[in-house]
């Protein structure tokens, strides 16, 4: 059952009242496995290998709105430092639209730019953020479109950094879900994209600013990510969440309704994680490798330093990979990190795990390592013994002849 929800929340990401068109019918849905999402495309990948697990129409050419916005996110990641703190440049919004609420000339940092970016869908501090990575809206534009191509999304391309609608700025479930797989991996836009709230410490007064993405409080699994709605691309979510050790990502572009974006993600994800079930291939403590110990003889045990749990859907192969020395030498701590187990899910890294020394191992003294140099070499020790022995004896016995020959003559 549909929750009912207050009007008017989530409005217009990027509204453009110029563009208000009667809104394109929603296609008729396509015979799909998984929930009936009533949407223009939609698609639900792992974030961990990129496997589509479900998909619509993935692959259409659509108006993505503010989900423009994460790209806009990307080439700020790469461009720019987080610390950086830059003046607000003056935004002249049409009414509707999602502003972060930036001053002309306010100071602020890039992280806070991208915290109002994604949480609020700001527009203003979207058009900010081109000026001051590019020194000008089209270059940054142009880098759009260059790292789109870099990233392999061969079905999107970019007119803006907002997500206006306009000719040319559009995408696919796919190559946004790609997109967000590839933002997720990095560890500061995933703290942005999973705030409920944040507080922005370089404006004076500092602001806190709540997100405008429902999909987040709807699940304590939800970790993000992006709102999106005009009127040509009608309502836009990316989402994301993590359970039983997945990490997963769904979008749905052209849903009809607000409510419908963040319901339609909400089943998509929770239809997802029912295909997987928990495994627990690395137990905390679990002895995973062994070597010996260089001088003092015996092993060390090292031990996983916590649990590692996956998910695995029929038929999909778990391999476990471990890394660690055959032999070590001490000094050695005890807890002391000395390898890695990693988990693959079908080949691909699924997660991995430091292995620790669970003992301490003190370092060899001079006896030890003579005692080890004569143990380890024996064969050749005794040989060069022989060797000097056999040379001595015949040394001697050709001084000797020698002496008995002056003695005669």
């Amino acid at each position: 059952m549909r929750r009912l929800r207050r009007a008017g929340v989530g409005l217009a990401a990027a509204l453009l009242p110029a563009c208000a068109l009667a809104a394109p019918a929603v296609a008729e849905r396509e015979r799909s496995p998984g929930p009936p999402v009533e949407a223009r495309a939609w698609t639900l990948v792992d974030a961990r290998t990129g496997e589509v697990i479900v998909a619509h129409r993935s692959r259409r050419r659509l108006p993505i709105a503010s989900a423009t916005k994460l790209m806009t996110a990307w080439v700020t990641l790469k461009e720019a430092p987080l610390d950086k703190v830059v003046r607000a440049q003056p935004y002249k919004a049409e009414y509707g639209e999602s502003l972060m609420g930036l001053r002309r000339g306010q100071r602020v940092s890039i992280r806070d730019l991208l915290y109002g970016l994604i949480m609020r869908s700001g527009n203003d501090a979207a058009h900010t953020l081109a000026i001051d990575v590019a020194g000008s809206v089209p270059r940054f534009v142009a880098l759009m479109n260059r790292y789109a191509a870099a990233l392999g999304l061969g079905d999107t391309h970019f007119s803006n950094p907002v997500g206006l609608d306009q000719k040319g700025n559009y995408s696919t479930a796919s190559d946004l879900a790609t997109l967000t797989r590839r933002l997720l991996a990095v560890p500061a836009f995933a703290r942005i994209a999973d705030s409920r709230e944040a507080v922005l410490r370089s404006v004076r007064p500092r602001r806190r600013i709540k997100t405008i993405n429902e999909l987040l409080l709807m699940a304590p699994w939800v970790t993000g990510v992006k709102t999106g709605h005009t009127f040509g691309a009608l309502y836009v979510l990316v989402g994301s969440g993590r359970r039983k050790g997945v990490e997963l990502i769904s979008d749905t572009i052209g849903s009809v309704s607000d409510e419908d974006r963040f319901d339609d993600n909400l089943e998509l994800l929770e239809y997802g994680f029912r295909q997987y079930r928990r495994r627990v291939p690395v137990r905390a403590g679990e002895e995973l490798a062994n070597p010996t110990i260089r001088y003092g003889g015996g092993r060390l045990s090292l031990r996983a330093a916590r649990s590692l749990m996956v998910g695995v859907r029929e038929g999909q192969k778990l391999d476990v990979e471990v890394r660690a020395p055959r032999q070590v030498e001490g000094p050695i701590r005890r807890g002391q990190r000395l390898g890695r187990a990693t988990v693959f899910v079908d080949g691909r890294e699924a997660g991995s795990v430091a292995l620790r020394a669970d003992g301490a191992v003190p370092k060899a003294s001079a006896l030890d390592r003579a005692r080890d140099l004569v143990g380890n070499h024996l064969v050749p020790f005794a040989v060069a013994v022989f060797v000097i022995l056999l040379g001595g004896v015949l040394l001697y016995g050709l001084l000797s002849r020698r002496k008995r020959g002056r003695g005669t003559g």
